[in-house]
């Protein structure tokens, strides 16, 4: 993850008594037969007292008792490569989905759960279908989302767009219009916390997304040759080194990063007017500036369409959710499928993740939300994930690890004017 606080945000399951690495190590090796079925997942106290309920409601009527062995998030991922296949690795396993997810897919690593689902319509039916299907790999689906759903939204301070006259834009031209407009006024258009690159992956993909459909990036996952070259990547491109010229993200977004904040407090302060960030920020802003959310001037909208484009305008990008699967290797998989049927679509586990604040990734929960913290925006954020046709998951989770850093070097560059959006194209082909 390149930041902290996003890999927090996005990440994150884990237990409210947390155990370290070396811990969650020892108690692996230490259970080794075939009477605990373990269930592994990252480190974060505020949501994984959710896990650690469920593990204990289940536990009573067991035959086979379950346990949670948690991870820290930088070691987890190397950490499950080397276990998996392995008499310590895990019944149950944590995940981010998508090309993460593929890898065990595609080497047998992991359970085939389509048969699964079939054979249980209403466990299968209980999950938005956007957010699901990040876990479907080559047409079977291999997890199940266990944590709440992310989508990257147009966050605005309504007092400053009201000011100015400005509507939140629902066109790329509207977006362009509002620019100009914000630019006169002196306001920063839209805050930009460019010296991460993940912040500035959110405008190329989201516009790559408008202009050409999901289907473009998904060629750059199937390895497909020219694919970075693909008339609307090249476009989507071209558009984010034209906001950025045209003063969008104002003068010095190159030096502003989001695990500081400063981003975030553009906004609130009305120094900005739009945000484009994933919705964990709303937590951001609450622990941070709590008068701008009890103003009501946090306002928040979808990515504008583009005029002509092939994409959905409903699609959306993000971090569709966090998925459990289970080990093909483990003696213990149907009990870890069986935990996986009674727990992760519960109403129990599904109260546990709202009242964490979380917004599950799960079907029929609106009158739930309209009664949680920051209704407004949970009902929202909702009913934007179910009415999407699809949920690309961020780019540089679904790609391979040396991929993203280069994705995310060259966004840097793009963004600052320092390579062209066909250089930025010739240098990911080289690496697919």
């Amino acid at each position: 993850m390149t930041s902290t606080f996003r890999a927090r945000a996005l990440g994150a399951a884990s237990l409210a008594l947390t155990v370290s690495l070396t811990a969650g190590c020892a108690a692996s090796e230490a259970d080794g037969a075939d009477g605990t079925l373990r269930v592994w997942v990252l480190e974060d106290g505020a949501v994984n007292a959710v896990v650690e309920e469920a593990i204990a409601s289940y536990n009573t009527s067991s035959d086979l008792p379950a346990e949670l062995v948690t991870y820290v998030n930088d070691s987890y991922k190397e950490t499950l490569q080397v276990t998996l296949g392995s008499p310590n690795a895990p019944d149950v396993f944590f995940n981010w989905g998508g090309g993460n997810l593929a890898q065990y897919a595609r080497e047998g690593r992991v359970v085939d759960l389509t048969q699964t689902l079939e054979a249980h319509p209403e466990f299968r039916d209980a999950f938005l279908p956007s957010v699901l299907d990040v876990a479907r790999i080559d047409g079977a689906y291999h997890g199940v989302p266990m944590l709440g759903v992310q989508p990257v939204v147009l966050f605005h301070n309504r007092a400053v767009l009201a000011e100015a006259g400005v509507e939140p834009p629902g066109t790329y031209e509207e977006l362009l219009a509002a620019v100009d407009a914000l630019k006169d006024r002196g306001v920063i258009p839209v805050a930009l916390p460019g010296a991460q690159g993940w912040t500035e992956l959110m405008w190329l993909s989201y516009l790559v997304e408008r202009i050409g459909g999901p289907g473009v990036f998904q060629a750059v996952l199937d390895g497909e040759e020219g694919a970075w070259s693909d008339p609307a990547m090249i476009r989507a491109m071209e558009m984010c080194q034209e906001l950025s010229a045209r003063g969008a993200f104002g003068t010095d977004f190159g030096s502003l990063d989001y695990d500081s904040g400063s981003a975030s407090a553009l906004l609130a302060s009305g120094e900005a007017a739009m945000f484009l960030m994933g919705s964990w920020d709303i937590s951001r802003q609450q622990s941070s500036d709590p008068g701008f959310l009890e103003s009501g001037d946090l306002g928040y909208t979808a990515f504008p369409l583009v005029e002509g484009g092939e994409g959905d305008p409903a699609a959306v990008v993000g971090n569709p959710s966090n998925y459990f699967s289970v080990n093909a290797d483990s003696p213990r998989a149907d009990a870890a499928i069986d935990f996986l049927v009674e727990t992760v679509a519960s109403d129990d586990y599904v109260d546990g993740l709202i009242g964490a604040g979380q917004v599950p990734a799960v079907q029929g929960i609106e009158d739930r939300l309209r009664e949680s913290e920051h209704a407004d925006f949970a009902t929202f954020t909702h009913e934007l994930v179910s009415e999407a046709p699809s949920f690309t998951q961020s780019w540089d989770q679904a790609l391979s690890p040396d991929a993203a850093q280069a994705l995310l070097t060259n966004l840097q560059l793009l963004f600052l004017g320092e390579i062209s959006p066909e250089d930025f194209a010739l240098d990911m082909e080289g690496r697919l």
